[in-house]
């Protein structure tokens, strides 16, 4: 299932990270094992730095190896979303029968 992972990262557990390496390392691991179709990194509310994710995600049970990098070493918290692209949305509205 197509997943949109939001990972918000506290101030100063990002600036602790990014000063001793774990920022980067966190997330080029996260990109090389999951292997995201796309990765946006905005600044977001109190939080600051914010990443945004999108990849398939085979089960739930992949939940806590994919978020605890990010808890653990991030202090971060994190959303995940079932999420559509254009052609998946124009399948589902085709499965909607027309009364």
């Amino acid at each position: 299932m197509r997943v949109l992972m939001k990972v918000s990262i506290p101030v100063e557990a990002g600036n602790k990270a990014l000063n001793d390496g774990s920022l980067s390392g966190t997330i080029a691991g996260f990109v090389e094992e999951v292997r995201p179709e796309a990765s946006y990194f905005v600044t977001e509310g109190a939080a600051g730095r914010t990443a945004y994710f999108v990849f398939d995600m085979k089960d739930s049970s992949y939940m806590p190896w994919i978020g605890e990098r990010f808890f653990t070493n991030l202090n971060a918290s994190i959303e995940f979303k079932p999420a559509m692209n254009l052609e998946d949305l124009k399948t589902g509205l085709g499965r909607i029968k027309k009364g």
